[in-house]
């Protein structure tokens, strides 16, 4: 199995420079990862720099509380990808969800779907699971296929907890076969992601791509 296709090569920490945004592109090249992802800030940097490879730049938007205004968070994706991404990562109204408020939910959602699908690009819509109930995490499963999100996705990595395979199979159960699933927070293995891929993931977010796809050890949270 080629590993590597399925990472998101992230670095989102506040305090990354633009020597680590250059690193990190320039080890997604050497890899072949399937994108990178960093702050919208950094978007036109990583663009640049993987010009001509075939990693994507992918960003995020409404993070990582989700709290933002779904026309801020529209507005935020269309600058992104303008700026070179061409995959975003929303984070839902988590508030919202738990209020009740479906409707509120799945506009959000479809408003930064509709910005991704103008240009060709992909909303992946993280539902932060380590705060949901299991009724919560299918529900927000649900609104995000009913939004046109191209993936659901398990967590932003700062809400503690991350990806589990309990997670992962329930979000497949109830989006089925063919909408992504993106595992994200606590991958650090080749063990955990080739667990995140056999229980239905389809991309796995990790700052440890490297040691997943050599075998080796990372300490990092992400």
């Amino acid at each position: 199995m080629d590993l590597a296709k399925y990472i998101d090569h992230t670095l989102l920490k506040p305090d990354a420079t633009a020597d680590d945004i250059d690193v990190l592109c320039a080890e997604a090249r050497e890899y072949g990862f399937a994108s990178v992802c960093v702050n919208p800030a950094w978007v036109k940097r990583a663009a640049l720099a993987l010009r001509g490879s075939d990693v994507k730049v992918a960003s995020v938007v409404g993070f990582p509380f989700g709290a933002t205004l779904s026309e801020i968070k529209a507005m935020e994706a269309r600058r992104v990808l303008r700026d070179g991404a061409r995959e975003i990562d929303m984070v839902i109204n988590i508030g919202a969800l738990k209020s009740g408020q479906y409707d509120v939910v799945q506009d959000d959602i479809a408003k930064v779907s509709d910005a991704c699908h103008e240009v060709g690009a992909l909303n992946k819509v993280i539902i932060e699971t380590s705060l949901l109930e299991d009724s919560e995490k299918v529900m927000a499963s649900h609104l995000a296929l009913l939004a046109k999100a191209d993936y659901v996705k398990t967590s932003t990595g700062y809400a503690g907890g991350g990806a589990t395979v309990g997670d992962v199979l329930l979000m497949r159960e109830t989006v089925g076969p063919k909408m992504g699933i993106k595992a994200s927070g606590g991958v650090r293995s080749r063990e955990d992601a080739e667990e995140m891929i056999a229980a239905g993931a389809t991309r796995i977010g990790a700052s440890a791509g490297i040691a997943i796809v050599t075998g080796g050890a990372s300490s990092e949270q992400y």
